[in-house]
């Protein structure tokens, strides 16, 4: 029996594409590893949304086939640039698409003759509902793919020239796996695509997502249920009041805003109208919600103005989670060609100041918490001994933690009653 190894990198949505992958590896016979020392032949799931996370998919490749590995680039990367990776790394063995992994089993087989490119030029993602996922990282929570693909096409964007359109799944199979999930002792799902609250459109003809919240809720042993990347004009009443209704619904609204300038909003190809009533209805409307958003700065036409719109929004908002990102230019994209272009160093410095009025944002929010009890996730154990936890306003990997002091055992996945005794800027810290 063949041993395979596989390396991923990139976001969640590209972790469940890897589960797949080794999901379909096992249907196929293969022993599967994540460490590529144990075997020969290693499929390398590649990112390629902005410069630095090729560079690092790149970095990822150059190493193993140094080391005379049998490498398979698959994902993005594979999908944006076929041609040219295997003309740059003339070692590796085969390359394999963003929609086209169904097919790495054949590819395995194939490599040992010649070098194998499966990518199609109209990429078009269908989820493999006959494949078992193999679960990469087990425990208190679990990705769940409900669409792919995208409709739109923002300006900076290059993931619908990767992907294709939005495919979304049915709601049937994501209750099953839902369903399996929690039998295998995950306690928090977290719903993902390029655009959540568009699920079902083109299924169903109409949006889907308050109906697929619901079934999900009457799952018995399921704690919580999280969904990410809703998008501006999709946020209806009707999803705002299933989030509110819905006890095992985190309150918890991610929508990346990206910025708040019309003007802007209109050069990045994204819906422009003043965001302030929505971020009001949702907080009214959902008692106690955490509101996350994320921005771009240093868009090719952003000027001062534009900026300091952008500022004044965020310090009037005060959102409770805020992500920024300085704009990278990607070829491909409607962006690319946009004039004029702002200096890196000065989208450097727009970052750095964002950041700042959010940390103390978010400080005085995370002191709030002082002194009261919230629900956490037990998530795992720090070296010292401390349980590393998270509350509902908080997502894996993007927002912050709580770290407990406790002696009482604790399991991942448990739900606690936590008390916050201190607070930092993004981090809380309580006691069990």
């Amino acid at each position: 029996m063949k041993k395979i190894a596989l390396v991923t990198h990139g976001c969640a949505k590209n972790l469940v594409d890897s589960e797949l992958i080794l999901g379909i590896l096992a249907q196929n016979g293969y022993e599967i590893t994540l460490n590529e020392n144990e075997t020969d032949i290693v499929i390398v799931n590649t990112c390629s949304f902005i410069c630095d996370a090729e560079r690092e998919s790149i970095s990822t490749i150059l190493e193993l086939v140094s080391k005379g590995k049998k490498v398979i680039v698959a994902g993005c990367l594979a999908q944006k640039h076929p041609e040219e990776i295997k003309k740059e790394i003339p070692e590796i063995a085969g390359v394999v698409g963003a929609t086209d992994f169904s097919k790495i089993a054949e590819v395995i087989k194939n490599i040992e003759k010649d070098f194998v490119s499966e990518v199609n030029t109209k990429p078009n993602y269908v989820y493999p509902e006959n494949v078992r996922r193999q679960q990469i990282t087990m425990g208190a929570s679990s990705y769940i793919k409900i669409a792919d693909g995208c409709n739109y096409r923002c300006g900076y964007c290059v993931i619908p020239y990767l992907r294709g359109d939005y495919h979304s799944r049915k709601i049937e199979d994501i209750v099953k796996e839902a369903n399996e999930l929690v039998k295998r002792g995950v306690t928090e799902i977290i719903l993902i695509a390029q655009d959540t609250t568009g699920y079902g459109i083109d299924i169903y003809k109409k949006p889907m997502l308050s109906k697929l919240l619901k079934e999900l809720n009457t799952i018995e042993s399921l704690g919580w249920i999280r969904v990410m990347y809703a998008y501006p004009t999709t946020m209806s009443d009707e999803l705002i009041e299933t989030i509110a209704s819905c006890k095992k619904v985190v309150k918890y609204v991610d929508i990346p805003l990206q910025h708040s300038h019309p003007e802007l909003l209109k050069l990045m190809n994204r819906p422009a109208f003043d965001y302030k009533p929505m971020i009001e209805n949702i907080r009214k409307r959902i008692p106690n919600v955490s509101i996350r958003t994320t921005f771009i700065v240093g868009y090719p036409g952003e000027t001062e103005e534009h900026f300091e719109h952008l500022k004044k929004f965020i310090k009037d908002m005060r959102f409770d989670r805020v992500g920024v990102f300085e704009y990278s230019r990607e070829k491909g994209t409607p962006s690319y060609n946009i004039k004029p272009r702002v200096p890196k160093k000065i989208a450097h410095k727009r970052f750095k100041e964002l950041m700042e009025i959010q940390q103390k944002i978010s400080l005085e929010r995370n002191k709030s918490f002082i002194g009261k009890k919230i629900p956490c996730i037990i998530e795992s154990f720090s070296d010292d001994g401390e349980v590393v936890a998270r509350t509902e306003y908080d997502a894996p990997e993007i927002d912050g933690v709580v770290s407990i002091r406790t002696t009482k055992p604790v399991v991942p996945g448990d739900i606690e009653l936590v008390e916050i005794i201190d607070a930092t800027e993004y981090d809380l810290v309580g006691k069990l």
